[in-house]
């Protein structure tokens, strides 16, 4: 438990760089004319796979996460519980809800006639989605 906890955090900080990498890299893009060129597939694309990879670590975290037994004494009492609350409900349907926007971001890019249009899918769909995820991260529990 304490180990995949521990890669589920430390992946966070790579995953946050990588997005904000390629947030930033769409961006110019878009404002600089540039070509979508192989630099910029592969930075979305890590950012897409590294978020994936930390929402499997998340899903595995979840349910070894002493957290989860609160879900015994039923919905009432998770909702009314602020940390029980963030790591049940708020933290994982958010950062799901942010992959899924990612992911919506790769998969339009790539359906893009021209390179601006595949820079404007990117760099919108992941900054809400690295929006999303920098709003739920327990900034108190982690590392």
């Amino acid at each position: 438990m304490d180990t995949i906890l521990s890669l589920h955090s430390r992946l966070a900080y790579v995953v946050l760089i990588v997005l904000v990498l390629a947030v930033l890299n769409a961006f110019w893009g878009v404002f600089g004319n540039r070509s979508f060129g192989t630099k910029d597939l592969r930075l979305s694309l890590f950012g897409l796979i590294f978020s994936h990879i930390q929402l499997l670590l998340g899903i595995i975290t979840y349910f070894v996460s002493p957290y989860f037994s609160a879900w015994e004494s039923g919905m009432g009492a998770v909702m009314k519980d602020a940390t029980l609350r963030l790591f049940l409900v708020e933290h994982p349907t958010t950062n799901i809800l942010a992959i899924v926007l990612i992911t919506m971001g790769w998969s339009l890019h790539k359906k893009a006639a021209n390179d601006r249009k595949k820079f404007f899918r990117i760099a919108i769909f992941y900054t809400l989605g690295t929006l999303l995820l920098i709003s739920r991260i327990p900034w108190a529990q982690w590392p």
